[in-house]
């Protein structure tokens, strides 16, 4: 590879690795292509890519990005998995892959330009999609009224079940 490929190369990681809201660096040694393959139609349905690039081209890509603090984790047979929409999609489908293929090394992350160790990746992971939060939250706030509608209703019901009673037994 050239200077200007691998510069044309660099260019384009940097954008990647500029519009990524996470990213996570997993090991991959022992695993067949069959096994990426399948791990990377996974990731794909969540809108998230799974690259295996040069770590040299990858440091020097991901300088001046939130990724800049993974440049020291480039090292040996790397792919590095760049969540766009959903932070906890790339943590919890390659945690999930993990589970099954231990052979797959979860290293380290990033989320909003802050390193994540695997035990944090683990804990990303586990929580729920952004989707169930987001209805969690409404619900959460929705409670209060439901309530308070409730609470001011009780009365003009009981009223109701006082005449309504007291007309049947007249």
């Amino acid at each position: 590879m050239n200077k200007e490929e691998k510069k044309v190369q660099i260019d384009e990681l940097h954008d990647k690795f500029s519009r990524a809201k996470t990213a996570v660096i997993a090991g991959y040694s022992g695993i067949n292509v069959e096994q990426i393959t399948e791990l990377r139609t996974k990731l794909r349905r969540e809108k998230v890519e799974f690259r295996v690039v040069k770590n040299t081209l990858a440091r020097k890509a991901a300088e001046g990005t939130s990724l800049e603090a993974l440049k020291e984790h480039f090292v040996g047979p790397v792919g590095i998995a760049l969540g766009y929409d959903d932070p906890i999609a790339p943590a919890r489908i390659l945690f999930d892959f993990h589970k099954v293929q231990a052979k797959l090394d979860l290293k380290v992350g990033v989320l909003d330009g802050r390193l994540l160790k695997q035990t944090e990746i683990r804990a990303l992971a586990t929580l729920p999609p952004l989707d169930s939060l987001r209805a969690k939250i409404v619900g959460l706030l929705q409670a209060p009224a439901s309530r308070l509608v409730g609470v001011l209703a009780a009365p003009g019901g009981q009223i109701a079940r006082v005449l309504k009673a007291r007309a049947d037994k007249g």
